[in-house]
């Protein structure tokens, strides 16, 4: 279980830096126009995310679970490749890539990288790390509790994504 750990506070480590990163580009996208919409949905985003990862410390810990490997090793795998595929996407939106929902009016959506083929990577990402990390543990009620609240944060998020590229000329 250390190792899990381990995993679970170098994923604290990987968010923050995710804050450095978006913190500069919505510096960028906000001095070229960008338009930010959603901020009602921010707030409630980090309280899950932040909750995921406390999770993933404390549900283990406190109900005295132990690594089943055969449940372990396969959410490990799926964790460390959710990682590989969010940092595609930041790598492939480049300054555009951010936490909060922010438009520059004028620029094209992006089609390369994991947005070839299709439109939502970075939350497939999320989708899987939000359940992977937390099994890997054996902390089922922390993957169970952020996959549901995190199906609705999603369907708030992406109607809000979709009509702020609507409204963006």
């Amino acid at each position: 279980m250390i190792a899990y750990y381990a995993l679970v506070i170098a994923t604290c480590f990987e968010r923050l830096a995710e804050l450095v990163v978006a913190k500069r580009n919505a510096a960028w996208s906000l001095a070229r126009g960008g338009v930010e919409s959603g901020r009602g949905h921010y707030p409630p985003m980090v309280v899950l995310h932040t909750g995921l990862l406390a999770g993933c410390l404390i549900e283990p810990a406190v109900a005295h679970r132990s690594f089943v490997p055969a449940l372990g090793i396969p959410m490990l795998v799926l964790a460390v490749g959710s990682q590989g595929l969010r940092w595609w996407c930041i790598r492939t939106l480049g300054n555009r890539w951010n936490t909060r929902v922010i438009v520059v009016p004028g620029l094209p959506l992006v089609d390369s990288g994991p947005y070839r083929w299709f439109a939502h990577p970075n939350y497939v990402a999320v989708v899987v790390e939000g359940f992977a990390l937390p099994l890997a543990g054996s902390a089922w009620v922390t993957a169970l509790v952020f996959t549901v609240l995190n199906a609705w944060l999603l369907t708030v998020r992406l109607r809000c994504e979709i009509r702020a590229l609507c409204a963006t000329p």
